[in-house]
């Protein structure tokens, strides 16, 4: 184990005020509604930020998906009011909210605390080790608090309403799903999904069938999700409308292996226990591989644990830094009572430590819930490798006697009977067998049944395999956040030059992946220009002309930032040669190659199968005064 110092100014760390005026000015996203005032917590990406956006996604389809052989589905974002029901979303889907006293302005409470500690540590510099220590406990616990847990820790902490500096009411429940009515009678009630998960389990029966009834398998989709946030703000952190990556792979619960465990027990993740947490020790669990934490219970299984590693190299793939990855695990007053484990991946950022993927065994509590609500039996099967003989009770209903007798009754009687598990059916034989009649309840009303209504029998029958109810593993993903901590973790400034901001998207991820820049505004050049950017396009490769009359150097530091990693410059050799010269963002380097050589050698870099340094050594190193800019 190993301690771990957790930052409290990220601020000095992570350059906010400029990487937001660097993504502000190049449009990568802004608030919706601009010049209407804008809306709190909804945004609007531009068309490099939309782009980035879309290059994550689709390297998490490649990753997980793909690489995974998982099942892709694309499910409703209006959801029934009953099905939101049955998983709880509708009594539970709640955060605790806090008034202005004066203004009524609401606020988040658990945020309110958090923000207030962070700002208490950022001035008091000379606090004694255990105040702080505490402090951060009180931040770490503001999220599981209750509504008198959160009335208290704001009367502790002296916590008033920000900007006014008003008393805070007490602290009240406020769901945060936005509701709505399907349809014109005003009788359907529904909500945009607050997840993409329901619908996935609301299907599990048509993929298990997809997938040839074979288990485990895995479903995943992208997609919208909405929360009516209390008081959004933090940028793409918080907001109403975001998109979400989710899978659920479907286990047997009794073995929880992964086929490809082996494939990532040597790794070592940076584990933040809920025992430490608990203890408040501030260790970060450095030196544990991936098998001993499973061996040990650290993490309760082999799946989750093999998902949390393809989560780490995921986020690492598309450009966030590896020492600023941690996993936290929930602590038992935070988890949800049928959760077997939780971990979520965290980030740090300017704003802290931030959730932006969560890693939860949820047991087998959503199927079941379906399963129940709608009498439609949501099961796998396992094959036994040797037959079992059982004994099992078979009913026989006099339908046209239970109708003459029960009348409007009859066929909910018979429901009951058809659908009663076999432990109960076994209480009712029993019963018939002792008393010559049954007693069941049905719609809170009693019936009394006799051998005349329904018989029962004991069968023989050898049973080659057993149902059970899939437990769900459940990686969950916040693309908006992942996005928006990339901006952070690859925005740069120039180090011969301050001013000169830039961004180091990783190739794979970069909105566009080269610039083509002709030396001067020449017709003869200009032609070249085209060829190349139809050339490019063909082979898939997104680029961006600059064939503006500034410098050489200005409309490179232009592309920088943007993030495009790198440039094709068409100058006068090109007109002999038909050659051109390839930079690359990070280095700054140039060297030439024919232009029949762009598409393959920017696709191979554009995908990792090549490196600049391969480059390098292939083709000449160009020097120039623009390229010492």
């Amino acid at each position: 184990m190993v301690e771990s110092t957790l930052q409290v100014d990220y601020v000095k760390k992570y350059n906010r005020v400029k990487c937001e005026d660097l993504l502000k000015r190049k449009f990568f996203y802004v608030p919706s509604f601009e010049i209407y005032g804008g809306v709190a917590g909804l945004y609007d990406y531009g068309p490099l930020g939309s782009q980035l956006k879309s290059n994550v996604e689709q390297q998490w389809r490649q990753h997980f998906v793909l690489e995974e052989d998982m099942l892709e589905v694309t499910c409703s974002n209006l959801t029934l009011d009953e099905v939101l029901k049955t998983s709880g979303h509708v009594d539970k889907f709640a955060d605790f909210m806090v008034k202005d006293t004066k203004t009524g302005t609401c606020h988040r409470a658990d945020k309110l605390i958090e923000e207030h500690i962070t700002k208490v540590l950022g001035k008091k510099k000379d606090m004694k080790q255990e105040e702080k220590l505490n402090l951060l406990k009180l931040q770490d616990d503001a999220g599981s608090m209750g509504p008198a847990q959160l009335d208290e820790t704001i009367k502790q902490l002296g916590i008033k309403a920000p900007d006014t500096n008003n008393e805070l009411s007490e602290a009240q429940p406020f769901n945060l799903m936005f509701e709505t009515l399907i349809g014109p009678t005003g009788q359907l009630k529904g909500y945009l999904r607050p997840e993409t998960a329901q619908g996935i389990f609301i299907n599990f029966r048509r993929l298990l069938e997809f997938n040839n009834g074979r288990m485990p398998f895995a479903a995943a989709q992208i997609g919208l999700g909405y929360r009516n946030e209390i008081h959004p703000k933090q940028g793409l952190l918080r907001v109403r409308e975001f998109t979400m990556a989710e899978i659920e792979h479907f286990v047997d619960p009794t073995n929880k292996q992964h086929h490809k465990f082996n494939r990532v027990k040597d790794m070592r993740l940076p584990l933040y226990s809920s025992d430490n947490q608990i203890q408040n020790t501030r260790v970060i669990i450095r030196d544990l591989s991936l098998g001993d934490a499973v061996a040990q219970q650290v993490i309760n299984n082999e799946t989750l644990a093999y998902f949390m590693a393809r989560t780490y190299q995921f986020l690492m793939s598309v450009g966030i830094k590896d020492e600023a990855i941690r996993f936290r695990q929930h602590r038992p007053d935070e988890m949800a009572h049928y959760a077997q484990d939780c971990w979520d991946a965290e980030v740090e950022t300017s704003y802290g430590w931030i959730e932006i993927a969560g890693h939860a065994d949820r047991s087998c509590f959503d199927l079941t819930r379906h399963s129940a609500r709608t009498k439609t039996e949501l099961v796998a099967a396992r094959y036994l490798k040797e037959p079992k003989p059982i004994k099992l009770v078979k009913h026989t209903v006099n339908s046209k006697e239970v109708g003459k007798v029960f009348k409007q009754d009859s066929k909910a009687i018979k429901e009951y009977i058809d659908e009663a598990p076999e432990e109960r059916k076994q209480q009712l034989l029993a019963e018939m067998n002792e008393n010559n009649q049954i007693s069941i309840k049905v719609n809170d009303k009693d019936f009394v049944l006799t051998k005349d209504h329904v018989t029962f029998e004991v069968i023989d029958k050898i049973l080659q395999e057993e149902k059970y109810v899939p437990s769900v593993i459940e990686p969950s993903f916040g693309i908006g956040r992942i996005v928006y901590c990339i901006f952070e973790h690859c925005f740069k400034q120039r180090a011969e030059d301050a001013q000169r901001t830039y961004f180091t998207f990783p190739p794979l991820i970069a909105p566009v992946k080269c610039s083509i820049l002709p030396l001067m505004d020449k017709p003869d050049l200009n032609r070249f220009v085209q060829d190349i950017k139809s050339m490019l396009t063909r082979a898939g490769v997104s680029s961006k002309i600059d064939d503006s009359g500034q410098t050489i150097g200005k409309r490179y530091a232009r592309t920088d930032e943007c993030g495009i990693p790198f440039a094709i410059t068409v100058d006068f050799d090109t007109l002999t040669e038909e050659s051109v010269t390839l930079r690359d963002l990070h280095t700054m380097k140039q060297v030439r190659m024919k232009i029949t050589d762009l598409p393959s050698n920017i696709t191979q870099l554009s995908y990792g199968i090549k490196t600049w340094d391969e480059v390098l050594q292939q083709y000449p190193l160009f020097q120039s005064g623009a390229a010492a800019e």
